[in-house]
C-alpha cells in the first residue's frame, strides 16, 4: 500500500516539476527520494507557496524586482503601501537589531539560527493583519502578501542544517532564500574582511539540500545561490579540482588556503552552481556595471537567460563612485544585463536610524515642535497613499473592533475607536 502511494505520488510530483518549467534545474535525487521524505500527511504551506509562484512570475514578467530590506513588519508593510511589489529580508539587519538572541550582532552567524525564520513570520503576519484591516473595510488597495526574499546565511552548519534552515523558512513563508558559499563558523558579512569559502563541491551539496527541503515541504522556493569569492581570499580545503586554479599554495595559521579572489573566481563558482539554483548572485564591493557586464555576459554564455541578483547594497559610498545620472539609471541597466533581482540590504536599519536621529535631535533641542515637524510631514504624506498617521487603526483596533460586534451580536458598548482622540482629531 504504501509503495504504490509512494509511487504515485512521484509521477505526480515529476509531472509538477515538468508543468512548473523546473526542467532547466538539476536535482540529484529523484522524485522518490522526495515523497519517501514527506511522510503520510501533506502540509500546505499557503504564504510560502503564494509568495513563491507570484515571485517567480515577477521575475519572468518584470523588467526587474525592485526590493528593500525590512528590519520590522511595521516598516514591509510601509514598503507595500509605497508600491514595492517584495521585501528583502537580511540576516545583517537581523544580527544588528531583530535576533532571537535579544542583542546586537555583526553579521558574523553569532545570532540563532531560527532568527531569520522568525522574523519571516512577524512580517508575514503585519502584511496578513493590514490585509485583513482592507478586507474588513472593504477597501481598494494594494495585493498585501508580497513575496519575502529571506538571508538563510552560510546554512548555519552543514547540509543538514541547511535543510532544516530551508524548511524553517518555507513554515515561516519565505518566498525565495539565499544561501551563501562561505564557512558557517567563519561567516562574515560580505563587505567585512577575512571570509572563508568552503569548497564549490561543498556549497552545492548545500544548495541540493535546500532544494530537497523546499520539494519535500510542496513548495516552489525561489533559490538563490551567493557567492563570496570576489573577496574572499581563504578556502578551508584543496579538496575540488575546481577550486584548483585559484589556489596560491599558502596556508594560514588556522589551516585555511590562501586563494586568489577576484572576478574571474566568482564567475567559475557561479558556473558550478548555476544548474542548481534559481538565480544567482555574485557579492560585488563597489557599484560597477562593467564587472556586473562582464559577470552576466560570462553566465549567459553558458547558461542563456539566467537570472541574477544584486545587491544595491549600502556599504558602498555611492556617489563616490558614480555620479547621479548614473546612479539614476542603476538598476535599470542591470535589469537589461539580467539582474532580475535587485535589492538594499540594509535600507530598514539605516531608514530607522537616520530618522529617529534626526526626530531625538530636534526634540532634544526644540522640545515638541520637532515632533510636530515630523507629524506634518505624515499629513503631507497621505495624499501619497499613507496612512500611519491615523495609528490606532493602522494596527487593527478597528478590526479588532467589528470582531467584537460580531461576538456582541453588534451590541458591543466597548469598542476601542469609538469615542477616541484618533477619531475626533484625525479625518477618515
Amino acid at each position: 500500500m504504501i509503495e504504490t502511494r509512494v509511487r504515485q505520488e512521484a509521477e505526480a510530483l515529476e509531472r509538477e516539476w515538468a508543468c512548473h518549467g523546473d526542467t532547466g534545474i538539476q536535482r540529484d535525487y529523484t522524485a522518490q527520494d522526495v515523497v519517501r521524505l514527506r511522510g503520510s500527511v501533506r502540509v500546505e504551506h499557503s504564504l510560502a507557496r503564494h509568495g513563491a509562484e507570484r515571485l517567480r512570475r515577477q521575475l519572468a514578467e518584470l523588467p526587474y524586482v525592485a526590493a528593500l530590506g525590512a528590519l520590522t513588519g511595521n516598516q514591509a508593510v510601509q514598503m507595500v503601501k509605497a508600491g514595492l511589489q517584495a521585501i528583502y529580508l537580511s540576516g545583517w539587519q537581523v544580527a544588528g537589531d531583530a535576533n532571537l538572541g535579544e542583542t546586537t550582532y555583526p553579521d558574523q552567524s553569532l545570532y540563532p539560527a531560527n532568527s531569520v525564520p522568525a522574523v519571516v513570520r512577524r512580517i508575514n503576519n503585519a502584511l496578513r493583519r493590514a490585509d485583513q484591516i482592507q478586507w474588513s473595510e472593504g477597501a481598494d488597495g494594494p495585493d498585501w502578501l508580497v513575496p519575502i526574499v529571506a538571508d538563510a546565511e552560510a546554512g548555519f552548519g552543514g547540509a543538514l542544517n541547511a535543510f532544516e534552515l530551508m524548511k524553517g523558512m518555507i513554515e515561516a513563508g519565505a518566498a525565495g532564500v539565499h544561501f551563501e558559499d562561505q564557512l558557517a563558523s567563519e561567516k562574515k558579512c560580505g563587505h567585512l574582511g577575512g571570509k572563508v569559502l568552503v569548497p564549490t563541491a561543498q556549497f552545492i551539496r548545500t544548495l541540493i539540500a535546500a532544494r530537497l527541503a523546499a520539494d519535500v515541504m510542496g513548495v516552489p522556493t525561489v533559490l538563490i545561490a551567493r557567492t563570496d569569492s570576489l573577496s574572499a581570499a581563504l578556502l578551508t580545503s584543496d579538496i575540488d579540482p575546481r577550486d584548483a586554479e585559484f589556489i596560491t599554495g599558502e596556508r594560514t595559521a588556522e589551516g585555511f588556503f590562501v586563494v586568489r579572489d577576484g572576478l574571474e573566481a566568482s564567475i567559475a563558482r557561479s558556473l558550478a552552481y548555476a544548474p542548481y539554483a534559481d538565480l544567482l548572485w555574485f557579492e560585488t564591493s563597489t557599484p560597477d556595471l562593467e564587472e556586473a557586464r562582464q559577470f552576466a555576459e560570462a553566465i549567459h554564455e553558458r547558461f542563456p537567460g539566467k537570472p541574477l541578483a544584486y545587491n544595491c547594497s549600502p556599504s558602498f559610498n555611492w556617489r563616490k563612485h558614480l555620479d547621479d545620472d548614473t546612479i539614476a539609471v542603476f538598476q535599470r541597466e542591470l535589469g537589461a544585463l539580467g539582474y532580475r533581482f535587485q535589492f538594499v540590504t540594509l535600507a530598514g536599519f539605516h531608514a530607522l536610524n537616520a530618522s529617529m536621529f534626526e526626530l531625538a535631535r530636534g526634540y532634544a533641542a526644540e522640545g515638541m515642535s520637532a515632533y510636530v515637524r515630523l507629524q506634518e510631514r505624515e499629513f503631507a504624506l497621505e495624499e501619497h497613499g499613507y496612512t500611519a498617521t491615523r495609528h490606532q487603526r493602522e494596527v487593527g483596533a478597528g478590526y479588532f473592533d467589528q470582531v467584537a460586534q460580531v461576538i456582541s451580536g453588534g451590541m458591543a458598548s466597548t469598542l476601542a475607536l469609538k469615542g477616541s482622540t484618533e477619531e475626533a482629531q484625525f479625518a477618515a
